[in-house]
């Protein structure tokens, strides 16, 4: 096998499955407007009596990713199990089940917009102006849109030098939106490792996330799951990991690879592609549509 085919439309496949895992950003909407074809695909899923969850590694909890995608046009009734990194890092600051916060307190030092600041909701933290002052830094992505790793150097090395543990609720390096390409706290995350710092991930590609999506889905057989999502190292690999097909969304992060094709040779410079990056879906498609 040397290619990934590329089908036309969910149809082909979808039947084949007891569930579906579906990615938010890249996939139903770009952070600013619906995906075409999204609101018809889901009426045709749901339609089919197919269930599906959204699993999504935005930094906020469940509640104001639906008012958003409420707000671009997708009705609330369409998203009655939608689970993301935010709130699966919202439960692990309350419980503190894991032995890395062994010796942790609570003052936390923010690193995010106030859109993320939901997530502390009900916890026991005290906010800090100054990593080095810090107990713990949470890290919930970049402040602006424009922004890059290297604005945040003197952060992230002040923090590393202190020894401050890191949580890092989106595992994502970048996505796209509105067109724009920006870094995500996965990017931060990977620069405070490179300095030194212990960091935590919660979301996609880690299993502990899917196992929850599963168990909201009433625990189907990960093998008649079908994983679609727009990104290799978080969507495709976390699938790959838990024994589920996948489908990779071209239209999302992976958008610059694949923007000049023509049908003869796109499926073989997909499987080139995922070959040197050494994760492989089943299969592809350009956008979310039916």
């Amino acid at each position: 096998m040397n290619k990934i085919e590329l089908i036309g439309g969910l149809r082909r496949v979808a039947l084949n499955y007891d569930a579906l895992i579906i990615d938010l950003w890249g996939v139903i909407h770009d952070g600013v407007t619906l995906m075409d074809g999204v609101v018809d695909c889901l009426n045709q899923i749901r339609s089919a009596n197919i269930a599906y969850a959204f699993l999504s590694n935005a930094p906020r909890r469940a509640s104001p990713l639906i008012d958003a995608m409420v707000q671009m046009g997708l009705p609330s009734s369409y998203s009655q199990i939608l689970l993301s990194s935010g709130e699966a890092t919202h439960l692990a600051l309350k419980e503190r089940s894991d032995p890395w916060f062994d010796g942790v307190g609570g003052n936390c030092y923010h690193i995010g917009p106030d859109r993320d600041l939901n997530l502390f909701d009900g916890l026991d933290l005290a906010f800090v102006e100054k990593p080095g002052d810090a107990d713990l830094i949470v890290n919930t992505g970049p402040w602006g849109v424009s922004e890059t790793i290297a604005n945040y150097e003197k952060i992230l090395q002040e923090g590393a030098q202190s020894r401050v543990k890191m949580v890092c609720a989106n595992p994502d390096l970048e996505v796209i939106r509105g067109g724009r390409r920006m870094i995500c706290a996965g990017a931060l995350a990977e620069r405070y490792e490179e300095l030194g710092g212990s960091v935590i991930y919660y979301g996609k590609p880690k299993r502990p996330i899917y196992d929850t999506c599963l168990s909201q889905l009433g625990n189907p057989d990960p093998r008649k799951v079908l994983a679609i999502g727009d990104s290799l190292r978080t969507d495709i690999a976390g699938a790959t990991e838990i024994g589920m097909d996948s489908l990779l969304v071209l239209g999302g992060v992976h958008a610059k690879e694949f923007s000049e094709f023509n049908k003869a040779t796109i499926e073989t410079r997909i499987f080139k592609h995922c070959e040197k990056a050494g994760i492989m879906p089943t299969t592809a498609i350009s956008s979310f549509c039916w």
